[in-house]
């Protein structure tokens, strides 16, 4: 029986400062499409998740002042492509988030901010919150075809 080989895990190390999360969501997104047949929509659904999650991570610094970088690995399976960005903040429980009104109540405009997870569980197919001293790690899962057979290390 041959042994199969693993996939590539791609790791990105950005500074924790907002013009780097455009870079992030680039990087991230053009993978997936070199990789896979993805709808356009799920494309943007992927950037727009690794956005929120990315800008979460870099107030997570901002909020204890750390001078570490964010950082993203990308690692995909068979049927899904995986995004884990680390932040070293201090680390939150995401069943501690209030509840937001519903988007049809009039209350909801009353929310500026807060809405980020909420909105990376609505595009990603699965999303984890692996909260620790050491800062937060977030997990996010798209389901897919399987992968083209391209090198990504070209």
């Amino acid at each position: 029986m041959e042994a199969v080989e693993a996939a590539p895990v791609i790791e990105l190390e950005i500074p924790a400062r907002a013009e780097y999360v455009g870079l992030a969501r680039l990087v991230m997104s053009s993978l997936a499409t070199a990789r896979r047949a993805l709808a356009e929509e799920r494309i943007d659904d992927l950037k727009l998740a690794v956005s929120e999650a990315c800008t979460n991570a870099i107030e997570a610094h901002a909020d204890v002042d750390v001078d570490e970088r964010v950082t993203l690995r990308w690692s995909e399976g068979d049927d899904r492509l995986e995004v884990q960005i680390e932040d070293r903040g201090q680390g939150f429980d995401p069943g501690q988030l209030p509840e937001h009104p519903p988007v049809t109540d009039p209350e909801r405009l009353n929310f500026e901010r807060g809405l980020g997870i909420p909105l990376i569980r609505t595009l990603v197919d699965e999303v984890s919150f692996d909260p620790s001293e050491a800062g937060t790690s977030v997990r996010l899962v798209m389901f897919c075809g399987p992968a083209d057979d391209l090198d990504v290390s070209s």
